[in-house]
């Protein structure tokens, strides 16, 4: 049953931290890299577990039929915890307000996209923590497919699967070795509405902001102390207000402040900068450092910035649209009207289409990922089961 599962996986803490250097970039992804380890042997007939904590498997398939790839992600976002998460099943949701804990509820008319899932099984968190669906979703999706396909002995492709680590941090494909992938294209199971089919994605790149400032006794402070920290509420201020995520939707991109850390000497501001558009991606990449410029131009040389490109929008490399085209004829035939919405955000997929094999990105019944709102639809989850089983043997 996908919902022991799911609750199975989210109950192991595995959390990436960018801040690290090691790959994976926390030990607790390695370590439930194990347990899912064990599982895929009873399924797969060639399982590999890499130093990199990627798991690669092979199920031989119809030779006759293109080889197909499905690909999740084991880590957790950063911005929310996913330590001692404790899911709580709602069965055939009836639309009222459900109380996370003592001061944390959700209703449907603040969240839409829990309107959507009334008469649905849930799964909710305790208000504490996120749940982990992004991507353990994915993950159980996956596995509860070739399960079944295994026990009905359905003819089907050869099925390559992959679990990667960090892609909340953008590393998951940095490690990534298409030679123990072979398929023909694949998929990525880490979206939320199970009708949406992702082909776009937002370019990205992370912008760490350098401030230096002069620390002196403050007593002693007149025309010499220079604040970073306030100097960096100078720059913060330079960007634009309407160009936000909390300000902005669709195919509009963003500057986000993700974190700032400051003293009197040094401050530190990290945005990440996202468009859909590559000429406004670019843009913003040189906003920012001309507002480095100016701001030097006002306090003297105390502004940098350092920019690290993440992934690139997969329409851009996408030449192949046979697998976009087959996702939308299973959802189809299950009676399910395909969308293709641009993607607010990235997955592995776009590196590895990037990396020329093309991989857009399917729904897991999940939603409000990276936070303690965050549900699970099991009606949809075992939908998606049926969708991935329909895209391997149609």
């Amino acid at each position: 049953m996908i919902l022991e599962r799911f609750l199975k996986y989210v109950s192991y803490d595995t959390q990436s931290d960018e801040n690290s250097t090691t790959t994976p970039s926390t030990d607790k992804q390695m370590t439930f890299a194990k347990v899912l380890e064990q599982e895929c042997r009873e399924l797969f007939d060639s399982v590999i577990l890499d130093s990199t904590g990627i798991l690669y498997c092979q199920l031989d398939g119809d030779s006759q039929k293109d080889t197909i790839g499905l690909c999740a992600h084991m880590d957790t976002a950063a911005e929310c915890s996913g330590a001692n998460v404790h899911p709580r099943v709602i069965k055939e949701y009836g639309g009222s307000t459900i109380q996370l804990n003592d001061k944390i509820s959700m209703h449907p008319d603040a969240y839409p996209k829990l309107a959507a899932c009334i008469g649905d099984d849930l799964v909710v968190t305790d208000g504490s923590t996120l749940l982990g669906g992004d991507d353990k979703a994915g993950i159980a999706i996956i596995l509860e497919a070739i399960e079944q396909l295994k026990a009905s002995n359905l003819s089907h492709a050869p099925i390559c699967v992959a679990f990667t680590v960090d892609e909340e941090i953008g590393r998951g494909a940095d490690q990534f070795d298409l030679t123990k992938f072979p398929c023909a294209y694949a998929y990525t199971v880490d979206g939320d509405r199970i009708d949406n089919v992702e082909w776009e994605n937002f370019n990205a790149a992370q912008a760490i902001v350098h401030i230096q400032g002069t620390a002196i006794h403050p007593g002693e402070g007149k025309g010499k102390l220079v604040n970073a920290s306030l100097l960096a509420m100078d720059f913060a201020k330079c960007l634009p207000n309407d160009q936000t995520p909390a300000t902005t939707c669709d195919r509009q991109g963003f500057y986000h402040l993700v974190s700032m850390q400051g003293a009197v000497e040094h401050a530190q501001l990290v945005y990440l900068l996202r468009d859909h558009d590559k000429t406004k991606f670019a843009r913003k990449k040189l906003v920012l450092q001309q507002i480095c410029d100016a701001l030097n131009d006002k306090y003297g040389p105390r502004f940098s910035v350092e920019i690290k490109d993440q992934y690139y929008n997969m329409a851009d490399f996408m030449q192949d649209k046979k697998p976009v085209e087959k996702a939308k004829a299973a959802l189809l035939s299950l009676g399910i009207e395909p969308v293709s919405i641009p993607v607010r955000g990235g997955t592995d997929g776009a590196r590895l289409t990037e990396m020329g094999l093309a991989c857009p990105n399917l729904g897991t019944g999940t939603f409000h990922h990276h936070g303690v709102y965050e549900f699970a639809s099991i009606t949809k989850m075992e939908k998606m089961v049926e969708v991935v089983k329909t895209i391997v043997t149609q």
